[in-house]
């Protein structure tokens, strides 16, 4: 049973009035009293009714994250990460972090609208975001607190931390044309998602300036799981002329082609090379290891929520836009320079 304000007054025989503002300090209590109070109430085990005090301040001292139903969500190491950084950094602001899922489209929006009108949470952090996404028009007409991990395809006049997913894949071209790679397949997930438009753009892109142009028959839509990096590897290999470099645009969805090409008997980083984007802490120890982008998930997430708080606050949160600049990691899967002819 929670021990009351009244449980206390109770034993040290003063009012309930005077226990409340003891434990908040106020000056016209004295300090012998509010020492007492405070030892009665530790004693006791008291924990004071946080709930009431969010409601007295109609703030509810809590962030909300709503995932997307598809693709890997949970199971996702990205995800894990994400939410660790968002979840830490909350934690060590005073804030709690609410986590829902939901299917995209009005259903997604209900979602926002439940938690927002019902006072559950005082700012959102906006992941996964689309080329036009209805979540951000949503929360930006409402004026409502969020901060977003992805920009849009047009309008970004918001608060967002981001990647330089486009300079991330320039930087997998360079490498897989400095080791003679000319014939390159792409896994990519759905274009709609603005991470997904700019991973492609920047593959397309950086591979033209080597004078190689990106034959959009060899590019093929996954759901950004592993199972479907594994079929759609497959369908590229089924390919008359297959390609010898499969890029995938995040780290799962590799380690699916990696699967695919060792089931038909060819060796990764020999006959076909992978590359990954996001290097999950599996991308180090997979078979061979995979050559990645890296970005730093954990921090992103952190910084995310940070700006959130203190958007939530009416504080200054930094640079009200970051675009960060991932590195590429290599490793094994792309093999060495491979001899021509």
């Amino acid at each position: 049973m929670d021990v009351t304000l009244k449980d206390i007054a109770n034993r040290i025989g003063r009012s309930v009035t005077t226990v409340s503002r003891a434990l908040h300090d106020y000056d016209d209590v004295s300090p012998k009293t509010r020492a007492l109070v405070k030892k009665v109430a530790e004693e006791m085990g008291y924990s004071p009714n946080t709930l009431a005090q969010r409601l007295q301040k109609r703030q509810s001292d809590t962030i909300g994250l709503v995932l997307p139903t598809f693709g890997p969500r949970f199971s996702d190491p990205f995800f894990s990460e994400l939410l660790a950084g968002v979840g830490n950094m909350a934690a060590s602001l005073g804030f709690d972090m609410l986590v829902s899922t939901s299917p995209p489209g009005d259903r997604e929006l209900e979602a926002y609208r439940k938690l927002m009108n019902g006072r559950r949470v005082d700012g959102f952090v906006v992941v996964r975001t689309r080329k036009e996404d209805r979540r951000i028009q949503y929360l930006l007409e409402e004026e409502f607190p969020f901060v977003a991990f992805g920009r849009m395809g047009s309008r970004n006049d918001f608060p967002y931390v981001d990647e330089d997913g486009e300079y991330g894949m320039r930087l997998v071209a360079d490498h897989l044309v400095s080791l003679g790679y000319q014939h390159i397949g792409c896994i990519a997930p759905d274009p709609k998602l603005m991470f997904a438009a700019s991973r492609l753009n920047g593959l397309r892109e950086g591979l033209t300036v080597h004078g190689i142009t990106l034959n959009e028959n060899y590019v093929c839509i996954g759901d950004l799981t592993q199972s479907s990096g594994y079929a759609q590897a497959n369908c590229l290999l089924d390919k008359p002329n297959p390609p010898n470099a499969i890029v995938a645009c995040n780290d799962l969805m590799a380690f699916g082609a990696m699967s695919a090409i060792q089931d038909r008997g060819l060796v990764v980083g020999k006959d076909v090379a992978v590359t990954g984007f996001d290097d999950i802490p599996m991308a180090e120890h997979t078979h061979p290891p995979l050559t990645t982008v890296h970005q730093p998930v954990y921090q992103i997430g952190s910084m995310v929520c940070e700006k959130l708080i203190a958007l939530i606050r009416g504080e200054s949160g930094g640079e009200r836009n970051l675009v960060l600049k991932p590195s590429l990691i290599v490793r094994k899967s792309c093999g060495e320079k491979i001899k021509q002819g």
